[in-house]
């Protein structure tokens, strides 16, 4: 397949739409007209490389590129290799991240995840970018919205893939999130742009991919539509958050070692976000070695056992209810279990 770089859009052009369309849509995730680099994650995939073809367009000279090469296919060089050969072609820079130790753990997506953004937004740092840029779609935010509806997400889980978010210390947006997989292969291809398909994508032991193959074989689902509930429950999502700020402000306060929060009249929803906010300050305050912390960690039992009027701890917080009043602070260390437990 040849390779040649995709020339400047005129106004006749298919691609002059799409350019357009795209500039817009990266405005808008961003929230104005970026002034500095954009960072592009581009993996090799029809995804990324038609996000590259289009932002080449669209941004020239104020753009950079960096792939991650996890590691963990030995594929995954001459892939790395490939995307930077096509932005040479381009005039693009172009780095290839690679992370300093192996990745382990339980789950390897989960991990190499949090590794590949730590690396993205290092060098993004390091190169002076405003934003990184993903290209996650609106096929991808489907997938998502249907894993975690059927994990019993909340309202925060069932949002998914947000337009821009902050992870790593580093403003991660993604202009996408309203194209078609489809749109973006039929982009590449029409640039004889070169990209790879990751096996693992058709990988069924992965939960992503039998959700793929849910959708595909049931059109009556329709992505976009799953993609729009997932972005309405977004902003319901930042209303909430902003109602939980407000009543931090006024109903949280430092105990000492701990946070006393007021809970008086509260829905669940806002006493769940409440006291895990609480947990997370008393984990970090007292620098908590285990178990780890997260903040969409499950605590229903806790929310039940101090609604009768039970102590309980979670993460290796101590939380004891005085009638409206619940106290958080550390547990003595004969007490360090990471689930709930009434006493």
């Amino acid at each position: 397949m040849s390779r040649r770089a995709v020339p400047p859009p005129s106004a006749s052009d298919p691609f002059a739409v799409a350019a357009e369309r795209f500039h817009h849509d990266l405005n808008r995730a961003l929230g104005v007209e970026p002034r500095g680099v954009i960072l592009l994650a581009v993996s090799g995939g029809p995804d990324s490389m038609a996000m590259l073809t289009l932002a080449a367009a669209t941004f020239p000279g104020r753009i950079r590129v960096a792939t991650v090469d996890h590691r963990l296919r030995a594929a995954a060089a001459g892939e790395a290799a490939m995307v930077a050969n096509h932005c040479a072609l381009l005039h693009v820079p172009h780095a290839t991240l690679i992370p300093d130790q192996p990745i382990t753990g339980a789950s390897i997506q989960a991990a190499a995840r949090q590794v590949r953004y730590r690396l993205l937004a290092d060098h993004a740092r390091a190169i002076g970018a405003e934003t990184i840029a993903t290209a996650h779609h609106a096929d991808d935010q489907a997938e998502t919205f249907l894993m975690r509806a059927a994990r019993g997400s909340g309202i925060a889980g069932l949002a998914g893939v947000r337009p821009r978010a902050t992870i790593e210390g580093a403003t991660v947006i993604r202009p996408l999130l309203e194209w078609r997989r489809a749109e973006l292969r039929a982009i590449v291809r029409r640039a004889e742009a070169p990209f790879v398909d990751d096996p693992s994508n058709a990988d069924p032991a992965h939960d992503r991919t039998r959700f793929r193959r849910l959708l595909d074989a049931n059109e009556w689902l329709g992505p976009p539509q799953l993609a729009r509930a997932a972005a309405a429950l977004a902003e319901a999502d930042g209303d909430v958050r902003a109602i939980v700020e407000w009543l931090w402000s006024s109903r949280a306060a430092a105990d000492g070692a701990g946070v006393r929060i007021d809970i008086a009249g509260l829905p669940r929803e806002l006493v769940r976000r409440l006291a895990r906010r609480a947990i997370g300050m008393v984990v970090e305050a007292a620098a908590l070695p285990a178990p780890k912390w997260s903040d969409s960690a499950n605590i229903e039992a806790l929310l039940d056992a101090l609604a009768a009027g039970r102590r309980a701890t979670q993460a290796g917080v101590l939380v004891s209810p005085h009638g409206d009043s619940w106290r958080f602070r550390p547990a003595p260390a004969r007490r360090s279990s990471g689930s709930a437990e009434s006493g």
